[in-house]
């Protein structure tokens, strides 16, 4: 699971500097609100995100990591900061992650 996550996020990661490349960060928001379409995903993506959020500082709190890092990155980048911080997880979280899934 842990080699995938980490194609994932290096994939996805060169993807979006990619596009921020293209269009910079002001001009990717411009043309994602630019129609009704893109507001919808826009909202969509926020509360996923935000749902997201408050797992992380949960979690980092119980496991005493930093949250901020992770919360900046997914304020500013979206997925990439809930991203890392799963790869960044010590091996211990790893291991906590998996048995509290099983359950």
């Amino acid at each position: 699971m842990r080699p995938l996550l980490i194609t994932v996020t290096a994939a996805f990661s060169a993807f979006t500097f990619w596009v921020l490349a293209q269009t910079g960060l002001v001009g990717f928001y411009e043309q994602l609100l630019s129609n009704t379409a893109g507001w919808q995903v826009f909202a969509d993506i926020a509360i996923a995100l935000v749902l997201v959020l408050v797992w992380m500082w949960r979690d980092a709190a119980d496991n005493a990591r930093r949250f901020w890092p992770y919360a900046l990155l997914t304020l500013t980048l979206g997925s990439i900061g809930p991203l890392l911080y799963l790869v960044l997880a010590p091996a211990t979280a790893r291991s906590q992650q998996r048995a509290a899934l099983q359950h």
